[in-house]
């Protein structure tokens, strides 16, 4: 799966923040959400706009841009 066909950025939504496409959800909401303990069978059910692969997609475009340098990652 390429993340790119379900994350977008549209600087008129959410101040450009990276979303699923067609939500208002950011990539940074789910990965909260995960963090704070959520599996993605809960999101999903929390936020029916979102599929598994939507959240496998936030993960893998998180995963990406730490990769690249922009992640917030720890030092």
């Amino acid at each position: 799966m390429d993340w790119r066909e379900r994350i977008s950025v549209d600087p008129g939504v959410r101040f450009g923040k990276a979303c699923v496409r067609g939500t208002r959800i950011a990539v940074g909401d789910v990965l909260d959400w995960l963090s704070a303990g959520m599996t993605p069978e809960e999101i999903v059910r929390e936020y029916p706009p979102l599929s598994q692969d939507d959240v496998m997609a936030c993960l893998a475009c998180a995963a990406e841009s730490e990769r690249a340098g922009h992640g917030g990652g720890a030092a």
